[in-house]
């Protein structure tokens, strides 16, 4: 396979070429956007990214007709704050989003979360979908939201339709009767993940000759553990060594099976060469009972290493980007709202913390130095048994700072990439380096810091 050093460099071009048709023509000839947002989806759940036991040969597909990014990060280890930073293009300790929605109590812990940590995505920042309304697109969101009580659904943020978004973190049940507020129950045994790809498919159809932004984070694969019978019984029986719960493994798959079902509804209505597609997770995979596997990273949703953080990402974009290559910068997610968001109104600027990739798209191998680290802050607990940090990557190195004894773990992720080794008292210089921009980036977002608990046990 071919080597990137150039992150969403195509996918940028292409957008940059979608708008210039609009500006010029103003007919809908631009490329639809088709976004996938898969919840608790770990990077090494799929075949194309090393998987044995998961099956996934849609997506296997789409990796190799697709830019695959090999060091995608998500903005937090937990879902909320990740979504809101896909929405907004800001890091979660600026929106103050920094935990899944309400949070996990732990109210004997040493540490008490920020005491007004927001619990919304407020309607005064502007989002990806009024980004792409403003465009003139027709704006679906068809699956989980997660981002706030009914006054802050979808429809309230730009999306022309909203089915199957609201307030909850995870579905009542994946068969029908759902249960879900914002979507009509099917008949009794429609399966959740099949009955929003065929929602999606009907916007697709009903926009076939306008342009469409259809944001499908789909409620799969977070808990409840619920898949058809007959997959959960394939996988109960497959040969070799298991890489995660059946049920578990039946959800990948209903995934996968969403995804060949929208290619082909793409392809039925000649739309597959007009639309852009972009697949990738909230967070980390989940390892709490063994749910999955993280294969070859350390831990789990939840944390702040590796496992927690590191998501897959398929971007293709039809004349732009090439099949079967692979792009080695590291991405993290308000990188695509921070590109999207330049190109869709170039007169206006928005601040926005994701980094500005216009030198990828010259062809420059990387970024400037001073736009190439990235950031999370997770100032709570986890039930998975993680305590609040933040973290800086820049270049190979990574830190971490814990809060609750003020400590810092480094690893060099090339040469420890399932981080094993602190090296932060050996490479002393490279930490202070590291703690130094972690501060800095701190204070410029105004991050919520975590406080002392007078209760602590």
């Amino acid at each position: 396979m071919l080597k990137y050093n150039c992150l969403l460099g195509g996918f940028l071009a292409s957008l940059a070429l979608l708008t210039g048709s609009l500006s010029a023509a103003g007919e809908g000839q631009g490329m639809n956007v088709l976004l996938v947002l898969i919840d608790d989806l770990g990077e090494t759940d799929l075949g194309c990214y090393g998987s044995k036991f998961y099956e996934t040969p849609n997506l296997d597909r789409l990796a190799q007709e697709s830019l695959r990014f090999t060091q995608a990060y998500s903005a937090c280890t937990v879902c909320s704050p990740t979504r809101a930073s896909l929405m907004t293009g800001k890091y979660p300790a600026r929106l103050h989003i920094t935990d899944w929605i309400p949070g996990h109590g732990k109210p004997k812990a040493k540490l008490l979360p920020p005491a007004d940590w927001a619990q919304e995505l407020p309607l005064a920042e502007v989002t990806l979908a009024e980004k792409f309304k403003a465009a003139g697109y027709a704006t679906a969101s068809i699956g989980k939201w997660h981002l706030g009580k009914e006054e802050f659904y979808p429809e309230k943020q730009g999306f022309d339709v909203n089915l199957g978004g609201t307030h909850a973190g995870q579905p009542p049940s994946y068969f029908s009767p759902y249960s879900i507020a914002t979507l009509p129950d099917g008949p009794k045994g429609e399966f959740l993940t099949d009955r929003e790809a065929v929602e999606a498919g009907k916007f697709m159809e009903a926009h076939k000759a306008d342009k469409f932004f259809i944001y499908l984070p789909l409620h799969a694969v977070h808990t409840p553990l619920m898949g058809k019978a007959e997959v959960v019984k394939k996988y109960q029986g497959k040969a070799g060594p298991a890489q995660g719960k059946p049920a578990y493994a039946a959800l990948v798959e209903s995934v996968d099976d969403a995804v060949g079902a929208l290619r082909k509804k793409l392809e039925d209505l000649k739309l597959w060469d007009r639309t852009i597609v972009i697949f990738t997770s909230d967070n980390g995979g989940l390892i709490l009972g063994q749910t999955t596997t993280n294969l070859g990273m350390r831990a789990g949703k939840g944390s702040a290493y590796e496992g927690g953080v590191r998501i897959p990402l398929l971007v293709r974009v039809p004349g732009v980007t090439k099949a079967g290559t692979t792009c080695s910068v590291p991405v993290i997610t308000p990188d695509l709202f921070a590109s999207l968001n330049q190109l869709a109104i170039p007169a206006e600027t928005s601040a926005v913390d994701g980094r500005d990739l216009t030198p990828l798209l010259k062809g420059e191998s990387k970024l400037a130095a001073e736009e190439q680290a990235i950031y999370w802050h997770y100032p709570h607990y986890h039930p998975g048994g993680a305590t609040p940090y933040s973290a800086v990557r820049l270049g190979d190195w990574k830190l971490i700072h814990f809060y609750e004894d003020n400590r810092d773990e480094l690893y060099h992720l090339v040469k420890d990439p399932v981080e094993s080794t602190d090296v932060a008292t050996a490479q002393p210089e490279h930490a202070k380096e590291l703690r130094s921009k972690l501060d800095g980036w701190l204070k410029a977002t105004n991050a919520q810091l975590p406080r002392q608990n007078p209760a602590a046990e």
